[in-house]
């Protein structure tokens, strides 16, 4: 699965800052540089690795249970947020003590600990610090602090339901989309009062 997402990552440029894979999901923080190009990524690395895991294990069908779900954040406000939030997923899976026991994330090379060809650092990667030892000790203090519940509900809820993730300056990216990207206000809408007034 890791040569196929670094592949599939240099085929479609698409460049991975986070990512953790699980026994039956994986979780990856992306920025395409074109309009297509995380939609290329998935499709080829789905059709890629069910081709191999069927041919592995000897079986025909499907794997994945549906299309891939996907949300567009901002990155001032979510992307350390995001990035903790995969990294940590085997701790709150129970797969780790702490996140530097789970080989399969992209945890050990954002610490330092190993370099991870799948990993392209973020601006905002470059900006916690001069070196990179400040860059990663940086990092592994905000993945220390975690992620609060509410935070982990609002990524889990927006990548969901396809909403954008942010601050209010990113309505204007949920009303480009082509499904809603951003939930509607609740409680029943306001009647229009009729008659005179």
């Amino acid at each position: 699965m890791l040569s196929l997402i670094l592949s599939a990552s240099r085929d479609f440029d698409v460049a991975i800052h986070a990512y953790v894979l699980m026994s039956n999901h994986f979780h990856l923080l992306a920025t395409p540089n074109a309009a297509t190009g995380l939609s290329m990524f998935m499709q080829s690395l789905g059709r890629s690795y069910v081709r191999y895991f069927n041919d592995r294990y000897q079986r025909t069908g499907t794997l994945w249970q549906g299309r891939y779900r996907a949300t567009v954040i901002d990155s001032e406000r979510y992307l350390f947020t995001c990035m903790a939030y995969i990294d940590l997923n085997p701790v709150r899976a129970g797969l780790a003590s702490v996140p530097g026991e789970y080989f399969w994330s992209s945890y050990q090379h954002n610490i330092g600990h190993r370099v991870d060809p799948i990993v392209s650092e973020h601006p905002l990667f470059w900006a916690l610090g001069n070196t990179p030892f400040a860059r990663e000790a940086a990092y592994k203090e905000i993945v220390s602090l975690g992620v609060v519940r509410e935070e982990q509900a609002a990524i889990t809820k927006a990548t969901l339901k396809g909403w954008v993730l942010g601050s209010d300056g990113l309505s204007l990216i949920g009303k480009d989309l082509p499904r809603r990207g951003l939930p509607l206000p609740r409680g029943r809408p306001r009647k229009i009062q009729s008659g005179p007034t």
